[in-house]
């Protein structure tokens, strides 16, 4: 065990963002975007600074984040970041039959609240054909005390969201819709759209891949716990498949709650 005695707990875990990847997930995958009719598709994800660790296996993109420090010690490098994100990419995903979706490496690299718009017929569906991305402060400062993370515990051994698929085209346009309807909330500071957002989200991941709520290894009732917190409040959605956090909007407190703080900035 270390003696050494550290003044900043980013010299115990390291000083590249974590990111928590909001409505529209999986659109970033184009075995799913290839269904959307009517594309691009969008997912929201945001980079938070690291002021302590997240769980393993919980949807935070943890393990891209690991990869990211091994390759660049404790700081990004200064170069465009869409080669870092490829580089990133390439690395996580050598000889991977089931890739990570490129949302994980976008999500630690761009700071703030970005926006990406999938589509298959532009590359590949792997990489987004645009990115929107908010840096405003005060957008920033609104996200970081609207949304309340309730820890709920990581994705069991032997768990596997994609057991069970039903990519229907109307429900993949309305997954990629609502990243749309979730960037638009954030940018203009409306609680109730943001929480409709994250519950519409949560209602097509439940029916396109019903195994990221419902399945043997989970020990939890997540589709009660959602609901719960989705008629409580104005919305909720999990941080990703099979737990992991759930992400709460509200203007007050929720109890077990913690906040994040969206970065910004490369200080």
């Amino acid at each position: 065990m270390s003696s050494q005695i550290h003044t900043n707990i980013t010299d115990v875990i390291g000083n590249i963002p974590y990111r928590i990847a909001l409505s529209g997930g999986w659109i970033d995958q184009p075995y799913v975007s290839k269904h959307n009719p009517s594309p691009p598709g969008s997912m929201v994800v945001v980079a938070v600074e690291p002021q302590f660790r997240f769980m393993d296996r919980s949807g935070i993109c943890g393990s891209t984040r690991e990869i990211a420090l091994r390759l660049w010690k404790n700081k990004l490098p200064d170069a465009p970041p869409e080669e870092l994100v490829r580089i990133l990419y390439e690395t996580e995903n050598k000889g991977k039959a089931e890739p990570s979706g490129s949302q994980d490496m976008i999500g630690i690299i761009y700071l703030g609240v970005n926006r990406l718009d999938y589509d298959v017929n532009v590359n590949e569906g792997i990489f987004p054909a645009h990115i929107e991305s908010n840096n405003d402060p005060e957008v920033a400062s609104w996200l970081s005390d609207v949304i309340k993370v309730v820890p709920v515990g990581p994705r069991p051994d032997g768990y596997n969201p994609l057991g069970r698929k039903s990519f229907s085209p109307e429900w993949v346009a309305r997954l990629g819709q609502s990243g749309k309807d979730c960037y638009d909330a954030i940018v203009n500071k409306n609680l109730q759209a943001l929480g409709a957002a994250f519950n519409e989200c949560m209602l097509c991941w439940h029916t396109i891949l019903p195994d990221i709520v419902e399945h043997p290894t989970l020990k939890i009732d997540l589709s009660a716990l959602l609901k719960y917190y989705q008629s409580a409040y104005p919305g909720a959605m999990y941080s990703g498949c099979g737990g992991g956090y759930l992400y709460v909007v509200s203007n007050g407190p929720v109890p077990g709650s913690f906040r994040v703080k969206v970065k910004v900035d490369k200080k």
